[in-house]
């Protein structure tokens, strides 16, 4: 019987529990040699930091605000239409790259306002410098569900509250500015241009004080964020990383 036991042990080979050898990781030793590898252990999702690219945007949107506001107001002559039209064109590219940036560092309000407005600005700069028949109401239109696009990104940008009271300038601006394109009453240009020099200068804070920010590592002019903005920027890395398997880039759907 002894004999018989040591045979059988002999043929089976080692038992690798006794003989203290280590089951891979990321098998399951109740499963067998075939198991599934566990995915968890085997993933790494690599985060790329980069440079805040929301100054930019928001330079962009004000230097161009006051160039399209001050065709509106008269102080640029109507005769150069094409000329701003080739200057706000400039404004498309720095904000769709600004966009770009900002879906990279995960964050959806920026990167879609940011797409918005360089869309906006390139509508605008090639009906104007074409000249197009019909563009004045075309324009208007855009301007109206522009406004649209403003208010439901407001509804959700309070925690920035700085970003916030930009959205809270551009709603009326482009209404009003929509209103003046399709019924040309002349003083409704006048306050959308107004209300463009507001909004490019709020525009200019924000720029300014997220570069700040950036250059010193704190806030040193008044950004406004709360809740979960705020979190993110004065949470552990732990906090940033949480549910990442579940975001777009990492999910396998959008």
């Amino acid at each position: 019987m002894l004999a018989a036991t040591s045979e059988d042990e002999r043929l089976r080979g080692p038992d690798p529990a006794a003989a203290g050898t280590e089951t891979p990781t990321g098998t399951d030793p109740a499963a067998g040699a075939g198991a599934e590898p566990d995915v968890h252990t085997m993933t790494r999702i690599t985060l790329r930091p980069i440079a805040s690219p929301m100054p930019l945007g928001f330079f962009t949107v004000a230097i161009s605000s006051v160039v399209t506001s001050s065709l509106q107001l008269g102080l640029i002559d109507s005769a150069n239409r094409q000329a701003v039209a080739l200057t706000v064109f400039s404004a498309f590219v720095l904000q769709l790259l600004v966009s770009i940036l900002a879906f990279g560092a995960r964050d959806v309000i920026a990167a879609t306002l940011m797409g918005g407005f360089a869309g906006a600005w390139l509508a605008n700069g090639l009906v104007t410098s074409a000249d197009a028949h019909g563009g004045a109401q075309v324009l208007g239109v855009l301007n109206l569900v522009f406004t649209v696009f403003a208010a439901l990104m407001a509804s959700v940008a309070r925690p920035k509250k700085v970003l916030w009271l930009l959205l809270l300038i551009a709603v009326p601006r482009y209404f009003v500015a929509g209103v003046y394109g399709l019924s040309g009453v002349a003083w409704l240009g006048h306050a959308a241009g107004a209300l463009g020099m507001l909004l490019g200068a709020v525009a200019m804070y924000a720029a300014y004080a997220l570069m700040l920010e950036e250059l010193r590592g704190r806030e040193a002019l008044w950004i406004g964020r709360s809740g979960h903005v705020r979190d993110a920027m004065h949470g552990r890395l732990a906090d940033q990383l949480s549910r990442l398997e579940q975001q777009a880039g990492v999910r396998r759907t959008l």
